[in-house]
């Protein structure tokens, strides 16, 4: 397609000289753009279809290069980049070394948080209007939270409404209510919000109430049962904006989010407003692309396709094997089918962790909080304390979020709570909010959670079933990719025992998790240089088998751990750690993972290349500590 308007879009002052046909033509200039990202590779799709008006009206009526904008979550954030002079530029997004597929505030001085985790938008909005208060005084500059309706349930949204609401601060919190998370949203909120739809537009709701109330002469007890009628009337005839009115703000809405004249009309009102506002703005995700609108949840973030007039849309092929995921999900319903006590919780996430045949099969065991991954765990610690086996699949990096509970309600309790950490390691395109590089460091500080990652697809279903009948709470961490298998003699899953695949001479890998195959392909190829180097399967973090992993310090050459995981506090500083209170020799210990940075996004590929995680760097990595033992050995003699 020819763009005409996007490439005179430089900053959003440009928008103020566009006709109103002019933006009706932009809007689908940047649904253009959406579709053609997506032809060629997974990105958020659905979501930023659904913000198009909302973006630019934003854009027309504040000005952000002084006022304050937090997108939350940020996956929604492709039209801001579009209006905020990034079109160049756009077609490099989520690919190694270009545009991030979230705000960056290294791309642009419009972007101030890489917020790729929901909830937090209200709070950074509030500290940034009360910051601004005291460091530019006298310039009031406006400070504004799109807040998706999933993000809504999270419980640091309410700290800072009721923060909010005591400061008293000029925020605007824009509600954008599509009825989705990533899945269709659930619990009470979800319910609330649907009344909503039915409401008329309202501006105010206590101030109106309080008049009319007023107006209403009565006495008596009788009066009183006629004014409490009342109040419930208004209420109910109000519904959508009690809530909100109830915790301090002033709510106004509903808004059609694509409808652009009257998004303008009512954001230049709430500019206005004094005080902490809600504005309710309705929009539909996948909006301008019926296929997406159809199907939301399909087409979050969709495989590459490309669009066809006689059947919508033509997929790329498909990769043949499952990833670890496929498989986890698979031995969890397996699980499921034998054992009427497992049961499985997931935070907004059933179709990332592919888990809607669960929930199809087992709709009595299956529970979504919603985003409240803290939530999820506090009551998976209640549902193990009643006899069930509570499965927590949550994505390594949103599980962080519920730090707190893994330790309070889970860990200190001992309870037999089952994590499954998908999403562990390296996540690709979507780059550092999305990385689950910290879930071995932060479980390994809590005693009693035995800590596993299998090798391959082999471990994965003796894992899980390991740890439905631990005594205890157990994790298991995953990467996202496909899943891969090492044909061997299996050696059963025993506690804190690891698998040797093979025996080295000059020295060993001893993989943690998914690297496996990649240790015994770079093992293979350094046999025919000449380097007999041998794999172990860790298996085990927690606990750790010192007395394999002690031999082969101890009797090879030297000792490589390789993981996907922050290099602090990781298995190869457990490794280190073990060793050393042991008093055995650390000096032919080398430990491959992440480094103390944050790693950006790119292909998994590419970015394990870089950190020398894949063949070709566990190679050049055994052929130095190789060179390293030789020379030691030669000084010796």
């Amino acid at each position: 397609m020819e763009y005409e308007l996007l490439p005179m879009i430089s900053s959003p002052e440009e928008l103020k000289t566009l006709s109103n046909q002019q933006l009706e033509q932009l809007a689908e200039e940047i649904r253009e753009a959406l579709c053609e990202i997506v032809s060629d590779r997974p990105a958020h799709f659905a979501s930023n279809l659904g913000v198009v008006e909302l973006a630019i009206a934003l854009h027309l009526v504040f000005d952000f290069s002084k006022d304050r904008l937090i997108w939350d979550t940020g996956h929604q954030i492709y039209p801001h980049k579009l209006l905020t002079g990034r079109f160049p530029e756009f077609q490099t997004i989520r690919r190694k070394g270009g545009l991030m597929g979230y705000p960056n505030p290294s791309e642009s001085d419009y972007d101030l948080f890489m917020t790729g985790h929901a909830g937090a938008s209200v709070s950074t909005s509030l500290g940034l209007k009360a910051g601004d208060d005291l460091v530019y005084p006298g310039e009031n500059r406006k400070s504004v939270a799109v807040l998706g309706d999933g993000a809504l349930p999270s419980g640091v949204v309410f700290e800072a409404f009721n923060n909010a609401a005591g400061l008293n601060k000029d925020l605007l919190v824009i509600l954008n209510d599509n009825k989705m998370g990533i899945c269709p949203r659930v619990g009470g909120l979800a319910k609330y919000l649907d009344k909503a739809r039915a409401a008329p537009f309202y501006n105010g709701l206590k101030r109106d109430v309080s008049w009319l109330l007023n107006k209403v002469p009565m006495i008596g007890e009788s009066a009183a049962d006629t004014l409490g009628n009342f109040k419930d009337a208004v209420k109910s005839f109000l519904h959508g904006g009690m809530l909100f009115e109830e915790l301090g703000f002033r709510y106004v809405g509903p808004v059609d989010g694509h409808d652009l004249s009257s998004l303008q009309d009512a954001l230049k009102m709430v500019k206005e407003i004094k005080g902490p506002v809600l504005l309710h703005v309705f929009t539909e995700k996948g909006h301008g692309f019926e296929p997406a609108s159809q199907n939301p949840v399909k087409f979050h973030t969709p495989a590459p396709f490309c669009r066809d007039e006689d059947v919508g849309v033509v997929y790329a092929p498909k990769a043949s094997s499952p990833a670890y995921t496929d498989v986890v999900s698979d031995s969890i319903h397996s699980a499921m089918s034998e054992n009427e006590k497992v049961c499985v919780l997931t935070a907004a996430m059933c179709q990332g962790n592919k888990l809607d045949q669960i929930r199809a099969d087992f709709p009595d065991r299956f529970f979504d909080t919603g985003i409240c991954e803290g939530h999820a765990v506090a009551f998976a610690g209640g549902m193990a304390k009643s006899g069930m086996r509570p499965v927590v699949d949550i994505y390594s990096t949103f599980l962080q979020r519920s730090f707190d509970h893994i330790f309070q309600e889970v860990a200190l309790q001992n309870l037999p709570v089952t994590f499954c950490l998908d999403r562990a390691g390296l996540c690709g395109p979507d780059g550092p909010t999305h990385h689950g590089l910290f879930d071995v460091s932060y479980m390994r500080v809590f005693p009693n959670i035995t800590i596993m990652a299998p090798g391959d697809t082999l471990d994965v279903a003796p894992m899980l079933n390991f740890c439905l009948t631990h005594d205890g709470p157990a994790s298991i961490r995953y990467p996202k990719t496909k899943a891969e298998t090492i044909e061997r003699d299996f050696a059963e899953i025993e506690y804190g025992k690891s698998e040797v695949i093979r025996w080295g001479e000059d020295g060993m890998f001893v993989a943690f998790g998914a690297q496996l195959p990649t240790c015994v392909a770079a093992a293979e190829r350094l046999a025919k240089d000449g380097v007999d180097v041998g794999v172990i399967n860790a298996r085990f973090l927690r606990p750790l088998d010192t007395e394999t992993i002690f031999r082969a310090i101890q009797d090879t050459g030297f000792v490589i751990t390789v993981e996907e995981n922050t290099l602090c506090g990781g298995f190869g500083s457990a490794v280190l750690e073990a060793a050393n209170d042991a008093g055995i020799r650390t000096d032919n210990i080398r430990r491959l993972g992440i480094p103390d940075h944050f790693i950006e996004h790119g292909e998994r590929s590419e970015l394990l290349a870089d950190l020398g995680l894949d063949v070709a760097g566990l190679m050049k990595a055994a052929h130095e500590m190789s060179q390293k033992h030789l020379s030691s050995d030669s000084a010796v003699a």
